[in-house]
Formats: structure tokens, sequence, C-alpha cells
């Protein structure tokens, strides 16, 4: 068992390797803390899988050491998990006001609003968690009141950066400011850990309020109506966008849960109080059609939200020819051909859209090369630690703090456990940092049986084998499949099943199991001989 001694440790069991499902560990003096436990989401990997989540197996074998979760701010990979996750390792959450907001929703959702405890942490409030002192310092990002984490430990302070941007006009919120940050690097840093994201972006990520003049431009030139999608999750664009709607002459609605969500928590904690008044869905479509803007969730190419149904004539919200569609938001890896999917069906309608490609009118959340030297020279920390990001981005971070003049670096991937201090930084051993799956509304390991069998089924397809007996003596059997690649030819390969089925039956086996995988073996192999598939073949023996 890795307990802490007198050291400082930290391992991360998401977040490093990948962008997303952040949950990093830091332990000395026997106890540990968490801060983020997010989740990423399904991909090809994960046939009919939407959330997967980190395998919290090393933490939860010594949950009685763990003190508490800091959350740094309220998007999925930093919060998403904690309606799966928290109630099982029975510690407090410790968040700001906008955040708590956020996971108190998502519990009630599940009913888990009495199970587990919310510790509201006021902006720059310092508080002790057991041999932890943290402070919790607001700096910039795409969404409200992000906050770095300080952490103050016998063995030396971490400022663990969170999800950050440098930003001089971030339209909400007030981010720590150069002078503040320079502060805390006079009293010593040790070790920065700090998001790798745009670690190869020369340029820096940009203004929040710099690409309203972008978004006025396309929403003043539209003919139509406009739909405009961003991430749910930026307030302060969606202030922006208020403020454009009303520039623009356009009533608003807002399609989407997740947006609803945003602004009903945003206005909670005193943010978006001059936001306009909003249209239902029926209004909307009596409405003039160049008086009209729709904020709508979608962006990404999400099968089910406002947008996809938008396009695919599913929601109260038509489109028409002549409309336009703005996408205030950046491309997420992985999601450009569900994107180009929605796009296409937009263009068969012959409504006109626009991305950051074409106009300004979307800037990142996360610190390009400028940003990251500037932040490197304000905490001068000994030694930087790159998460959040994949091995290229982290390892480009290490080369770049060096040439930055950063004394050390070090780069590790999830499940590798570091000492921090005293001494060296260095990699101590490896411990478990796998994956779990949200399947329906079960977890299950993201590498165990049930996924791996689907994967097989996906690629390769499923037959069944009915072969009735009477004694040793073969009857007959029945076939059938699923997803095997036989159209035209069915009746012969059916044919030629049954005869394999009935071969294997005919020979001498010893016990009805080994007769069962006989039958297998020698139906999958004609299937293959046909297809090049392996298909998955269940096998059932009827006495008679």
């Amino acid at each position: 068992m890795t307990t802490p001694g007198k050291e400082l440790l930290f391992v991360a069991l998401g977040g490093s390797g990948e962008i997303g499902m952040n949950a990093n560990l830091y332990g000395c003096d026997g106890k540990w803390i968490m801060l983020d436990l997010g989740v990423t989401f399904g991909s090809h990997d994960y046939p009919g899988i939407d959330i997967v989540m980190p395998d919290l197996e090393f933490i939860e074998d010594r949950r009685a050491d763990l003190l508490g979760i800091v959350l740094t701010h309220g998007h999925e990979d930093h919060i998403g998990a904690i309606p799966y996750l928290a109630a099982d390792l029975g510690v407090p959450l410790y968040a700001n006001r906008f955040t708590a907001g956020l996971i108190a929703h998502k519990l009630a959702e599940e009913g888990l609003e009495k199970e587990v405890e919310i510790k509201v942490v006021d902006i720059d409030e310092s508080f002790k968690v057991g041999p932890f002192g943290i402070r919790l310092m607001p700096l910039a990002h795409s969404i409200l009141e992000m906050s770095a984490a300080v952490i103050d430990t016998p063995y030396g302070r971490v400022f663990h950066t969170g999800d950050w941007k440098l930003d001089d006009d971030p339209v909400l919120g007030t981010p720590s400011s150069a002078a503040a940050l320079t502060a805390i690097g006079d009293e010593g840093v040790d070790v920065l850990v700090c998001d790798s994201t745009n670690a190869f972006n020369p340029q820096a990520s940009g203004s929040e309020g710099g690409v309203r003049d972008g978004l006025l431009a396309a929403v003043g030139a539209a003919k139509g109506r406009v739909i405009v999608t961003t991430f749910a999750s930026n307030a302060a664009r969606l202030k922006t966008l208020g403020d454009v709607a009303r520039a623009t002459g356009r009533q608003l609605c807002v399609a989407g849960r997740s947006l609803d969500r945003i602004l009903g928590v945003a206005r909670s904690v005193g943010y978006l109080k001059d936001f306009p008044p909003t249209v239902d869905f029926d209004e909307a479509m009596r409405l003039p059609r160049d008086k009209l803007m729709v904020i709508a969730t979608g962006g990404q190419g999400e099968p089910r939200a406002a947008l996809a149904r938008m396009a695919a004539d599913v929601h109260q919200i038509k489109l028409e020819a002549g409309d336009t569609v703005v996408f205030s938001s950046k491309q997420i890896p992985g999601n450009e051909v569900a994107i180009g999917r929605i796009m296409n069906q937009l263009a068969a309608k012959d409504v006109l859209t626009v991305t950051e490609k074409q106009a300004h009118i979307h800037v990142s959340g996360h610190p390009g090369q400028p940003e990251l030297a500037a932040l490197y020279g304000w905490l001068q920390p000994k030694l930087v630690l790159p998460v959040h990001g994949e091995i290229r981005h982290m390892h480009e971070q290490a080369r770049f703090a060096l040439e930055k003049g950063v004394p050390d670096t070090l780069v590790q991937e999830n499940g590798d456990l570091v000492r921090l201090s005293p001494g060296p930084a260095r990699i101590l051993e490896r411990v478990r940092a796998g994956r779990l799956i949200l399947d329906g509304d079960v977890i299950l390991p993201a590498d165990g049986e049930t996924i791996n069998e689907r994967r097989k089924l996906a690629l390769n397809g499923q037959m069944s084998v009915a072969v009735v007996l009477d004694g040793n003596r073969f009857v007959g059997s029945k076939i059938q499949y699923r997803g095997v690649p036989v159209e035209d030819d069915r009746e012969a390969f059916l044919e030629e099943m049954n005869e394999a089925a009935e071969q294997a039956a005919s020979k001498p086996a010893r016990d009805r199991e080994a007769l069962k995988e006989a039958i297998r073996l020698g139906v999958r192999r004609i299937a293959t001989d046909w297809t090049g598939k392996k298909p998955v073949v269940d096998v059932l023996i009827v006495d008679i």
C-alpha cells in the first residue's frame, strides 16, 4: 500500500496523456487530496458509450486517507464524473460558487444532493485540508470562476493551473493580475502543474472581448434567421451574444438544456443579470426571420443537441434557405466528421454557415506559448510538470519551459507516481490508472468483457446456431445471423453453415462443451471463408 510519508507525491489518474478526464492526486504526511474529477466522451473505440471516467481504484483502496476533492472549474472534463464516483469516496467537495452551483445541479439530477457534501469556497479564499493549505486564485478561461489552486505543504508549494489563459478583456469575472501572480512567485513556487493543450501555438489565445466585433458583423450581415452555436459553459460568450442580439435588433431564443442550466446558475451567483429576455420556440417561429437570433447547443455535432435536430428538421425551430448558422466555437479533435455531417445538412437547405476560419468569432480558453512564457516569468517555478494534454503537448511544454529558463521539467503519464520533493522530482512507480465507462446506467471497466464483446460484434457481426440432437444423432439446425456481410447469397450461405454444423455435431466429443466448441469453430470457419470476417458465434444444443 502506497502511503505518502514525509514527502510530496503526485499521481494523475486521468488527464495526463489525453485532453479530458482530469483527476489528479497530491499526497503528503499520510494523506491525499484530489484535484478535479472529470470525464471524457465516447469514441469509436467504445461502441454505444457516451461517457468515459477515470478508474479510481488506486485512491478507493486508500479512501480512509483521502481528505477531499478540490474543483478548479465547472467544465465536464473536470467535474463530470462527480455524480458517478464522488459518493463512494465519501469526502467533501471544495469549489467556488459558480462551480458548486453546477455540481449541485448534477447531484440533484441523480438524487445524490444529500450524499455528497459541497463546501463553497470564495475566490481568493485560503483554507486548510489536513496538511494541505489551499488558496483558489482566479484565472481566465472559457467558463466563469476558473480557479487555479495554490497548494502549500510542509514539503513545498505547488501552483496547479487547471485550465487557463490570459485575457485583458474577459467580459465576465476578474482574473488574477500579473502583480498578484508575481507576488506568489516572489513567495516561492516549487512546482507549476500546468495546462498543455495549446503548447504548440506560437500565438496568444486572444481575448474573449475581442470576438464581439466579429460576431456583430456576422449576425449583422445575416438576412434571415440566425442560429449561433457555442460552448454552453462559456457564460462570457453568452453575454456577448446577448449584446449582439440587442445591437442587431433581434429577439433572443435559447435552445438547449445545458444553456438553460448555465444561464440559471450564472444568474443565481450574480452574473448575466442584464441578459436579454428570451422568447419560446413558438413565439420565435412567429417573428419575422430577420428579427430572430437563436443560441443553440450542438456546435460539436452532438446528435441529440438542438442544432443537429434543427438540421434534421425535427426541432421546433425551422431553418430555411437564406438563414445563417454561426459556429462560435472550435472543432474539438475527433468531432470533425459529426460537425461536417451537420454542415452538409445545412448546406443542402441552402443555409449559410460561418466558422472561426471565416471570421474572428471564437478564441481558445487555453494558453499559447506567449501566455506560458508570461506565467513562467511571474511564478518563477523550479519545476514544470505538464498535464492536460496528449503526450506530444506535454513534451512540447516541457521543451518550451526549459527554453524559457525553467530549471527543470518532468513529463509523466496517467499512473506515474511522482515524488515532487524532497530531492529532485522523479517517477517512483506505476499505479493503476484505467478507465471506466458509463453503459446506460451501469459503470463498467473500459477494458472489460462487455465492451470487448461489443467491439467484436461491431466489427464482425454475430451468429446463433441451434443444433438439435437425438442422443448423439444430428436431427437438424437453425442458424441466424446479424451484421455478417452476406446478402444476395443468403440461402447458399445458410446451407453451407448447416452442413458445417452437422459435420461438427456428428464427430465424437468428450462432453457437451467440447461439442459446442467444435460446432462454433466449424461454423465460424465457413463464415470466415465466405466473408473474411470472424463473427461472434453462439451455440445452443437442444436434446430431444
